[in-house]
């Protein structure tokens, strides 16, 4: 039976932390033997806003593959790919954003929060119309299924919207991919803002142990548990939130018996939960490490994904010049 085909990406913009692991990582790893799994680093998404200084942005991007492997993508299983290795991610991206209207991408839910967060910088046009390039990203390997939070749906109907209209003008190229709703988890950052590099109020997969300690004991707590004496409401607190993914569920529940009637206090609490996380994420590290001393490898399976994604790209791509009736390159004859 084929299988169905999955395309999801991440931006590099710095290391991948514990919102990443459990919002998407976490679900790759369980879909890639279900799906053919296309994980893709989008370093051209990463530009729609961090355009300015691009110094980093390789290092990002192997840095997002070791973190990719170690948190269990396995690239035997799946193939993981950066976006500009493949070039027919912009030529889609082009042939695209001519049959998208405006209209469409101004009334994308979070385009006004991504303006808000260049802080008075003027957005390019490469922020308007990411949504066409994640369209492409999507399109271009036929991905039939999108795993998505309830939040994200609107998003993803766009994607359904275009290849629509595409196979509506031209002739049916595209699968409107359908969504797989998953439930991500949703972490707050340690000072219970949401979790943002700007804020730095994160934990990423691969800290060191006394790193994670010392962030984890200055978490925020309830902030109306003022004395060790005091109930506290797990409801609300960073630290809880935190056990109900790390710690046992037996224990989780009796932390949170325990904190409701005063018998354990944050620093207790704070203390399991470090341990719990260090535990948790020993053997991401211990990969995360092995990787980083190999980068040639890295690169390696970073340059073999990107030969199985063109094959699969340049399939889809004659297949839209051909409907699209664009000019075939005429080679003439030597002699």
């Amino acid at each position: 039976m084929r299988k169905g085909v999955i395309f999801s990406g991440m931006r590099p913009t710095g290391l991948i932390h514990l919102g990443n692991l459990e919002g998407a990582l976490r679900n790759w790893v369980a879909l890639q033997d279900d799906y053919e799994l296309y994980c893709g680093i989008v370093d051209l998404h990463a530009l729609t806003t961090d355009y300015e200084d691009t110094s980093r942005l390789a290092d990002h991007v192997r840095q997002m593959a070791i973190d990719f492997i170690a948190a269990g993508i396995d690239p035997e299983r799946a193939t993981i790919l950066v976006q500009s290795h493949v070039r027919e991610h912009s030529e889609l991206h082009l042939l695209l954003s001519m049959i998208t209207p405006v209209g469409w991408l101004e009334r994308v839910p979070t385009y006004k929060e991504k303006v808000e967060d260049l802080h008075g910088a003027v957005p390019g046009y490469g922020l308007l119309g990411y949504p066409v390039l994640m369209a492409a990203d999507i399109l271009l390997y036929r991905a039939d299924t999108v795993p998505v939070g309830q939040d994200q749906l609107p998003h993803l109907e766009l994607t359904r919207e275009i290849a629509r209209r595409f196979n509506y003008l031209y002739g049916e190229v595209f699968p409107e991919p359908a969504a797989k709703v998953t439930e991500y988890a949703v972490l707050p950052g340690l000072d219970g803002r949401k979790m943002s590099k700007s804020y730095d109020n994160l934990i990423y997969i691969a800290e060191d142990p006394e790193s994670i300690r010392a962030k984890v004991r200055n978490m925020f707590t309830d902030p109306s548990r003022i004395y060790r004496t005091d109930a506290g409401h797990p409801d609300v607190c960073p630290v809880f939130t935190y056990h109900s993914i790390y710690t046992e569920s037996e224990l989780t529940r009796q932390i949170e018996q325990d904190c409701r009637g005063a018998r354990i206090g944050c620093v207790e609490c704070k203390d399991k939960l470090a341990q719990d996380i260090i535990a948790a994420l020993a053997p991401i590290r211990e990969r995360h490490r092995k990787l980083e001393a190999k980068p040639e490898l890295v690169d390696q399976i970073l340059h073999e994904g990107a030969d199985k994604a063109r094959r699969v790209a340049r399939g889809t791509m004659a297949a839209v010049r051909q409907v699209m009736k664009l000019p075939e390159e005429k080679i003439a004859a030597s002699g």
